[in-house]
């Protein structure tokens, strides 16, 4: 049987979750390089909610890159370099998150939070 803890290859994932356990996310963003896209989505009580997809993809494989996640007053909007990627309304309250998560095929050299 295949080993679905950790992702395929060329995906990586940041998870904005509101407890430790993971059970719920408040954003869930993950950019499939191997599909050619990034998928927004929410985690609530262990199940996922409706992805959205953004419109490209923003990243190259092997290139370094900068991503802000910005909490807006109706969302959270994914900043790739210097372009507005996607902006994904709240389905979680903000003041909710409690964690950051970050995994899968990528070299992390900094994170911030501010």
């Amino acid at each position: 049987a295949p080993d679905l803890s950790t992702p395929p290859p060329s995906r990586f994932y940041v998870n904005l979750l509101c407890s430790e356990e993971g059970s719920e996310a408040a954003l869930h963003f993950n950019p499939r390089l191997d599909e050619s896209v990034v998928v927004f989505n929410t985690k609530e009580g262990g199940a996922w909610g409706q992805e959205e997809r953004g419109r490209g993809i923003p990243f190259q494989r092997g290139q370094p890159f900068e991503v802000l996640l910005i909490s807006t007053r109706d969302g959270f909007k994914a900043v790739v370099g210097d372009a507005e990627y996607h902006h994904f309304r709240y389905r979680i309250p903000p003041e909710r998150v409690r964690a950051v998560e970050v995994g899968g095929d990528l070299q992390l050299d900094a994170l911030k939070i501010f």
